[in-house]
Order: C-alpha cells, then sequence, then structure tokens
C-alpha cells in the first residue's frame, strides 16, 4: 500500500542530495567577537557510553539567524515554522568575482544581470550568494583574510541589493558562505551590519557559512534547514542541504 507522500519520498531519494553544511569543531572560523568552541567528553566508553559537552556561540558553524538576533521584540528560533525551513532554492554565482576582488558587494545590477540569464527571481525563494569563500574553510587566517592594517577584506551583499529582492521579488530568506550578509567594506564604510539589519527585520531567517554551493544549479534545486529547537535561541548551528532537480 502506498500513498502520494510515500512516492514523493522515494522520488526524492532518486535525486541528488548536497550538504550544505561546514563539520566545525573547537579550531573552525568564526566571528571574531566570540570564543572558539569547546568539546569535552563526559562519560566515555570505559564508563559504560560516550558522552560529550558541548560549548559554543549560537552563531557558530553554519548556522541560522532568527530575526531576534538583530531586531529587537521579534521571532526567536523556536518561532520560525518549519514550512519556512524548506524553500525553492536560487543561486546567484559571484565567485569569479569574489576571487578577483575580495571586496565584491552583490549589486541589484548584478541581480538583474542574473534575471536576464535565469529569467526572474520567484517569490517565496530562499536566495543564496555563492562567492567560494567557503573553499577557504577550515582556515581561519584565510577566512578573515585581513590586511597589514587588519581590516578583512570579504564579499556579501549590498543593502540594496537585498532590498531590491525582499521588497520588489518578495523573496522569502537568504543565506551566504561567509561570516555576515554584509561585505567587509560596507561594514568599514556604515559602522554596522546595515544588510544583516534589514534581512532579519523582514521577519526571515538567514544562513550564514554555507559551502557546496558551486555543486548548485541557479535554479531548481530546494533547500532544506533543519535545526534543533533552543528555547528563545538566538541562533544555532543548523544542517542546511539541497535537493536537486
Amino acid at each position: 500500500m502506498t500513498n502520494d507522500l510515500l512516492q514523493a519520498v522515494e522520488l526524492l531519494k532518486e535525486k541528488k542530495w548536497v550538504d550544505l553544511t561546514h563539520t566545525f569543531g573547537p579550531n573552525s572560523p568564526h566571528f571574531f567577537m566570540f570564543e572558539d568552541a569547546k568539546f569535552e567528553t563526559l562519560f566515555s566508553h570505559d564508563d559504560g557510553f560516550f558522552a560529550q559537552q558541548f560549548s559554543f556561540p549560537g552563531q557558530y558553524g553554519t548556522h541560522i539567524d532568527p530575526p531576534i538576533h538583530f531586531v529587537r521584540d521579534t521571532r526567536y528560533l523556536d518561532e520560525l515554522d518549519l514550512k519556512e525551513l524548506v524553500l525553492p532554492l536560487v543561486v546567484i554565482d559571484k565567485s569569479k568575482e569574489a576571487e578577483t576582488d575580495n571586496d565584491f558587494t552583490l549589486s541589484i545590477q548584478d541581480i538583474l544581470a542574473f534575471e536576464a540569464e535565469y529569467s526572474e527571481i520567484e517569490a517565496g525563494t530562499f536566495v543564496a550568494l555563492r562567492t567560494d569563500w567557503s573553499k577557504r574553510w577550515p582556515d581561519k587566517e584565510a577566512f578573515s583574510n585581513k590586511d597589514e592594517e587588519g581590516n578583512n577584506h570579504i564579499p556579501g551583499w549590498g543593502l540594496e541589493a537585498l532590498q531590491f529582492l525582499f521588497k520588489e521579488r518578495k523573496v522569502s530568506a537568504v543565506g551566504h558562505e561567509t561570516f555576515d550578509t554584509d561585505s567587509a567594506a560596507d561594514f568599514r564604510k556604515n559602522g554596522k551590519l546595515e544588510g544583516e539589519y534589514f534581512v532579519l527585520e523582514q521577519d526571515t531567517y538567514q544562513i550564514e557559512l554555507l559551502t557546496n554551493l558551486d555543486q548548485l544549479p541557479a535554479k531548481g534545486a530546494v533547500i532544506f534547514n533543519i535545526v534543533p529547537k533552543p528555547e528563545k535561541a538566538s541562533g544555532f548551528p543548523v544542517r542546511s542541504f539541497a535537493i536537486l532537480p
């Protein structure tokens, strides 16, 4: 006996699945204001079972930021609806530009150029910015990419591009391969993460430190963002993956 749901599962299992999540540990790259994670063994097999204790900031490894991470009196992680976490996926590839210019900042013109090739970005989608920055993982220095004065040079979203996506294209969420939404150049210029605040102000979430975006098509895949449900959490490591068409 079968039904359409079981048939859908069988169909999905026939497709290619791509893990979009870094394996993280105490020595992994992370936002500079956080301490390294700590993994401790509480009990070993000599005690009868193996158990560990983990200590890390919510924004560690590939992780999800709910609205409360930046915006007061908004939703915590446990208040996100399950169906929000599974979305059609659009991948804007700016890896070549980011390699040439580490301060690359996505513009509205970049989005329009993408749409000229792949058609208009649909409402309700998850838009990921591919920069191939994830290939620097797990090298902390390469990931932070500081110059002699200590300034980071890391690509990211431009505020106007994000405003265009959410206001004009009505997308549902975004993700990227770097620590922050904003490019390091915009952060230095503005003194704050304007893009990240804007995204979370839309009462949605974002996924940071994605990987393997180079294995995905520009359109047609679906992203799943599977995450634990800690009470009143401002963020948490996530298991993101995509199923390809």
